[in-house]
Formats: C-alpha cells, structure tokens, sequence
C-alpha cells in the first residue's frame, strides 16, 4: 500500500493554513519511533512529537477491518504507530496546518501506509469526511488553555501547543463522527481532566481514565481518555500507569519500566484493566 494525496477542503483556509510554506527536506529529521519500526520525518524547528502519540496509538483497541479517524494528526506519528500494531486498519487524518499535513502524508509513503490526510479545520470538515463515521476517533489536542503558556515562537509549535478550538468542540466533533458504540480515545494533561469529563457529558459514555504518572509517589502529569458512543457502563478511574522505575532516576541510561518498554520500543498495546 502506499499513501495517498493530501486532501485540502475547496474552502478559504484559516491563516494558521496559509502561512506556513511547506517543508522543504532540508528543513526536516527522520526518526525512529517503536524502535525504528515506524520512520517519521519532523521539522528541526517546529513542532516535534514525543511519546505521547505512541501512548496513544497504544491505548486504541481496533481490530483489523476497522477505520480510525485521528483529529489533528500532525505528521501522522499516532496513525503510524497504531497501523503498526493492528493491520487492515482504514486510517484518515484531518489537520488544520498544511505543512503538517503534507508532512502526514510523506510519512505515509515512507512507511508504506495507506492515509487518507484532509487538510482543514476541524469545524469546518469537508463534505467528504462529513458524510463518514469510524470505528474509533483519536485525539492529541493542544494541552493548553489559550493565554495559560507562553507563547512559541514557531508558529506551528504554537498551533499544536495552544488551545485554539476549545477542547469541548474536539470532543463535539469526535462524537459526531463515530459510529453508534464506536469509541473514542484522547490522551490530554491531567489537570484538563475536569474540562474531558464535563465535554463527554451527554454525548458519550462508558467512560474510562488512564492516568500516567512518571515514578511512584509522583502525580499523574497525562491521562488517556476512553469513551464509548451511546456507552452505558459506569465510569472508571484506573490506578495510574507508572512509566519509570524508582522513585527517582538515580543513574544514567534508560529505566523504563518493562511494560513501558514494551510499547515504545516493540508497538505493544498499553493494557487496559480488565473487568
């Protein structure tokens, strides 16, 4: 399989997509993610993903034969790491920064992935991906209320740090587009938890919260949300997932806890409690 084309929305573009040129390769890295399994080129200068699109590729529990749609994609890192995992997999993405998209789409081809990127904001969907729905919806949105960080300079960075389509109108749209008893999955900052909770209210349910906090005895810094349309379940906080071992990193070198290791080094699923 190999990716396909961006497709930009026949709609004036907001300015966050007009006023960036794309990237030219020498602009650009290529990185190893679930240790080099998936290939991903970023900017040098810009907006650059760490291990939280692979925790939440991690945490989806599609099966092949399903679709997944991701909400603001970025370069594609959480698609990429999920089509790893779990084969067969009809994969879209929306993004509203086009050098970004186009860069989803590079990395798409570059792991030999197909990837349906549509370039647009999010609440302006073109007719297109308006008249589908999916089996599951993932989201990594901006962490940050607008005016609560400084400001980057880079205005991608900006954009993919700082809240400028309220967190409530992500999961709007999420719900929209699932299937009846389709799920959705976002990871976010723990202290935007309240702000998850109060948005699912009324459109989805069955409601499940992963926290992840970095050592024992250290608050949960991310949680990742579970949540199911037209789901009927009680809510569930789960004990937080520690990633490191010890109360503290004492030398130097990697120490991961296994299962940790397990999903950013081999793809593994993060595990969710069972019951």
């Amino acid at each position: 399989m190999h990716g396909r084309f961006v497709r930009c929305a026949t709609m004036e573009l907001p300015p966050a997509m007009t006023d960036l040129a794309l990237f030219a390769d020498a602009d650009l890295t290529q990185d190893g993610f679930l240790d080099g399994r998936v290939q991903i080129q970023q900017p040098k200068s810009g907006y650059r993903a760490g291990v939280d699109p692979v925790f939440l590729a991690a945490s989806v529990n599609a099966r092949p034969g399903q679709s997944v749609l991701e909400l603001g994609c970025g370069a594609g890192q959480a698609l990429l790491c999920l089509n790893q995992r779990v084969s067969g997999l009809t994969l879209s993405g929306v993004e509203l920064q086009a050098a970004y998209a186009d860069l989803a789409r590079r990395n798409a081809a570059l792991n030999d992935a197909t990837v349906d990127v549509y370039c647009a904001d999010l609440a302006a969907l073109p007719e297109a991906l308006r008249q589908q729905s999916f089996d599951h919806v993932i989201a990594n949105p901006p962490y940050y209320r607008a005016g609560a960080h400084s400001q980057a300079r880079d205005a991608g960075r900006r954009t993919a740090l700082g809240e400028e389509t309220p967190l409530d109108d992500w999961i709007s749209i999420a719900a929209k587009r699932l299937r009846p008893r389709g799920y959705l999955h976002m990871i976010q900052k723990a202290d935007r938890l309240s702000d998850v909770l109060a948005a699912c209210s009324g459109r989805l349910g069955s409601l499940e919260v992963l926290p992840l906090a970095p050592r024992d005895g250290r608050m949960a810094e991310l949680v990742i949300l579970r949540a199911r349309k037209e789901g009927r379940a009680a809510f569930r906080l789960h004990s937080p997932r520690i990633l490191h071992q010890g109360a503290r990193h004492d030398q130097d070198g990697e120490d991961m806890r296994p299962e940790i290791r397990a999903v950013l080094r081999d793809g593994a699923a993060i595990g969710w409690p069972a019951g």
